[in-house]
């Protein structure tokens, strides 16, 4: 979505060691039984010795059938079912224009205890906006401590209620208005600051995934070479989370394909690069919602908007995941293509995640946050229904 001036833009535990405490309380038994066969006579020792032999030789075996099958249910406990609905909570990349703004009055973070209250409703995946300029004041400089401070403890507020976060950098491709890979902005640049997240905040279990950039556009030329740049920078510290990808064309799921094959060319060593794009149905497709809906509108726009990008997955064989999506509450239309799309979505095990939550939002027209009297929003209904659903064991889309 276009930016707007005020708002920035719009398993179990192994057993493997309960099982060697097992073999070796055995072990100590037998060979106390042993040497009171030994006592007795030297040949029921020797009949006594090749007994256990073959029971050791035995219970070896049994030992390893055990161990298999411990291996193959530890591993299909992790295989569990992808989470296909989040959201973006808005607030910590506000004001773009204010920089580096004031806490509080041009950019916000969730107060504590404020996840609780989507935890409760089945939320656990949230994608949270962050600010290039506010993180780091300079290019190449150190991090601004406070700011980074802030996003320590929304990491560890999400690990408190078993949530997890997609950090993204909120900034189209760009710092202070530069755009990466100019002489203002070099792509080394934009890879230095990358390698400063991932080596602070790789250890926090609260971080679920990186997406490396939001909205590039304008950086056709750019782009592909800064994005390798961002997932090297990121594996010399983190080697196990999902890298998100966005296109250019303000990563349109509708113009993916037109813009964004040149991505197929980046290699990941961990292999774990998922492409995000993002969608929105209002006429121009930008989310700011401003033209009246037309008399003739069509509530399967939404799947028709995101059947591009599903189909460029298919072809190429990649993971795919809805970064934004978000619609007005005030026009059932919207929502029945909104149900329609998240329907379609799941079907082909498709993440996403809502575009936006968050206690700062004021009269914002696609926020889904409860009203202050505590009522949902028309917006949730649809969403909840979708909300821990799903049998989908990898991220899709499946074919």
């Amino acid at each position: 979505m276009a930016p707007d001036s005020h708002l920035g833009r719009r398993g179990p535990p192994s057993r493997k060691i309960r099982l060697t405490k097992m073999n070796n309380a055995f072990r100590h038994r037998t060979n106390e039984a042993a040497a009171a066969a030994a006592a007795a006579s030297s040949k029921r020792a020797e009949r006594g010795s090749e007994m256990l032999r073959t029971r050791s030789a035995s219970n070896r075996s049994k030992g390893i059938l055990l161990g298999l099958t411990v291996a193959l249910w530890s591993a299909a406990s992790y295989a569990e079912n992808i989470d296909l609905v989040g959201l973006n909570i808005g607030g910590a990349a506000f004001s773009g224009n204010v920089i580096p703004g004031k806490y509080k009055t041009n950019y916000f973070f969730p107060a504590p205890g404020y996840f609780a209250k989507w935890k409760a409703k089945g939320i656990e995946t949230i994608r949270f906006p962050i600010m290039w300029e506010r993180l780091q004041p300079a290019l190449n400089a150190e991090l601004d401590e406070d700011y980074a401070e802030l996003i320590d403890q929304t990491l560890q507020q999400a690990a408190q209620y078993d949530m997890r976060i997609i950090l993204d950098i909120h900034n189209y491709a760009r710092y202070r208005k530069q755009l990466i890979g100019t002489e203002a902005v070099p792509i080394s640049a934009y890879a230095d600051l990358l390698e400063r997240v991932a080596k602070r905040w790789k250890d926090e279990k609260g971080l679920y995934a990186y997406d490396i950039m939001n909205e590039p556009h304008g950086a056709d030329e750019y782009w592909p070479a800064a994005a390798q740049a961002g997932i090297d920078a990121i594996r010399k510290h983190d080697q196990k989370r999902p890298l998100l990808i966005e296109g250019n064309f303000w990563s349109s799921s509708y113009r993916w394909p037109k813009f964004n094959d040149p991505l197929l060319q980046l290699e990941d060593p961990s292999d774990k690069l998922i492409f995000s794009a993002h969608l929105y149905i209002d006429k121009h497709g930008s989310g700011h919602y401003k033209e009246p809906l037309e008399k003739n509108f069509d509530t399967m726009l939404g799947v028709k908007r995101v059947k591009p990008f599903i189909d460029w997955l298919i072809k190429h064989d990649k993971q795919g995941h809805i970064g934004e999506f978000g619609i007005p509450a005030d026009e059932p239309r919207y929502l029945e293509a909104m149900d329609n799309l998240l329907a379609y979505l799941q079907d082909h095990c498709i993440p996403i995640t809502y575009w936006a939550a968050g206690s700062s939002w004021g009269k914002y027209k696609l926020s889904i946050e409860p009203t202050k009297d505590g009522r949902d929003r028309p917006q949730w209904e649809v969403l909840s229904k979708y909300v821990g659903q799903g049998d989908c064991s990898r991220i899709g889309p499946n074919r």
